[in-house]
């Protein structure tokens, strides 16, 4: 089978790392599977699919009409997408040969809504990955709170001053609703809560709809433990490891990690006295790890040769997440061996089998978050070994090309 997956990348962002290891899955089953993305490619099964002049003109045009649109906020200027501007890949020879086009992450000025129309009417079998919620809004990637998406956007939180019953999002609601009605899309929801969320919406009620989640390298990750001594953590204390690309990104939660810890020294100080942060990632202010009420390392950013070493220092992964699509961190951690402790309002719902491989605490109660970090520490019995090998039946690289497969050849 030829397949070709599209993607804004293939190695900036979680989407296009995900993206690019499907593709290798996909030909290391016998495939094949090709990428198409807008940076420089680096195998001889990736190109580029528009040149750099194009790009640029693309998104500085989409950025220049959210700007207009938001009220001049340079805060909210990437928070949000149309999909008004891109490339138009249905010429390009490895989509003309194609038996199915895998679209995954196409925001930026990668793909517009009008070039998805032209792809679709060539004929070609259209498969969409869906990474974030925006698929199922009219601009926003996570609607946190709001549910206007359920009805027809409009009045958008993200667009200040300027929103209003026919704003931007409630016109991109309508120009994804048109190429719905007329494309035959096949979606994929890489959580089953993503999944939920389309189906509420007004967009993809109807849509067809599949759950398979990112593949990750599972082979990567060995489970047996290993001294967390050379980041300076004492002997004997429970690691709790927690890293983001960028730990203060709001949607991390990082305000409540801090919460758990002073909740912790403040009416449970014999656990606090066991525990030892290991924080990993971006941080633009340093000075909030100040807050933390345990002892803490805080190592920045982690190559990928060195992440599955963290892991394996670590007793218990955390996840402080207010919204998480399929969160690799604790794939990876539970990969290691590592109990998760989360809050259960997102993807974590496929990861964790709560009270057995992780604690899902119930949302915005960092006390109960408190408690899954007592049970990760003190309670949970299942083996590093178990869980390594719960992670492989579910989200190895092969696992997950046979679900593409499967669905591909149906």
């Amino acid at each position: 089978m030829r397949i070709v997956v599209v993607c804004r990348s293939h190695t900036e962002g979680g989407a296009a790392i995900v993206s690019h290891r499907l593709m290798i899955a996909l030909r290391n089953a016998g495939h094949d599977a090709r990428m198409l993305v807008l940076t420089s490619p680096f195998d001889e099964n990736v190109d580029n699919y528009s040149s750099r002049l194009r790009f640029a003109r693309d998104f500085l045009a989409e950025r220049l009409q959210i700007f207009l649109n938001n009220g001049f906020s340079r805060s909210r200027l990437f928070q949000v997408d149309t999909a008004r501007w891109g490339a138009d890949i249905s010429k390009h020879q490895w989509v003309k040969s194609a038996d199915v086009v895998n679209l995954n992450w196409i925001n930026q000025g990668a793909l517009s809504l009008r070039s998805i129309e032209r792809l679709a009417a060539s004929g070609k079998r259209l498969v969409w990955t869906m990474h974030d919620m925006w698929n199922c809004t009219g601009i926003c990637h996570h609607a946190y709170t709001c549910r206007r998406y359920e009805a027809e956007c409009g009045m958008c939180q993200y667009l200040g001053a300027m929103a209003s019953d026919v704003d931007l999002s409630w016109r991109t609601h309508r120009r994804k609703q048109a190429l719905y009605s007329r494309c035959n899309i096949r979606f994929v929801a890489v959580s089953n809560w993503l999944a939920e969320c389309c189906r509420r919406s007004s967009l993809m009620r109807d849509a067809d709809i599949s759950v398979i989640p990112n593949a990750f390298p599972i082979e990567r990750y060995s489970c047996d433990r290993i001294s967390a001594s050379e980041y300076g953590v004492p002997e004997g204390k429970k690691v709790l490891v927690m890293g983001a690309a960028r730990l203060d990104d709001p949607v991390k939660g990082f305000d409540r990690l801090i919460a758990a810890t002073q909740l912790m020294a403040q009416n449970r100080p014999e656990l606090a006295a066991k525990c030892h942060l290991l924080l990993f990632g971006g941080l633009r202010d340093e000075s909030q790890l100040t807050q933390l009420a345990v002892s803490y390392t805080f190592v920045g950013r982690v190559g990928g040769d060195k992440l599955p070493q963290i892991y394996r220092m670590a007793d218990v992964v955390l996840s402080t997440s207010h919204y998480e699509t399929l969160p690799g961190t604790l794939v990876e951690g539970l990969a290691a061996g590592c109990r998760t402790v989360s809050f259960g309002n997102g993807g974590q719902t496929d990861i964790v089998d709560h009270l057995s491989t992780g604690y899902l605490a119930k949302a915005d109660d960092v006390e109960d978050f408190v408690r899954g970090i007592d049970w990760a520490i003190n309670e949970a019995a299942i083996s590093r070994a178990d869980l390594h090998r719960a992670m492989a039946e579910r989200f190895s690289s092969q696992a997950v090309a046979q679900k593409y497969l499967a669905m591909f050849n149906q």
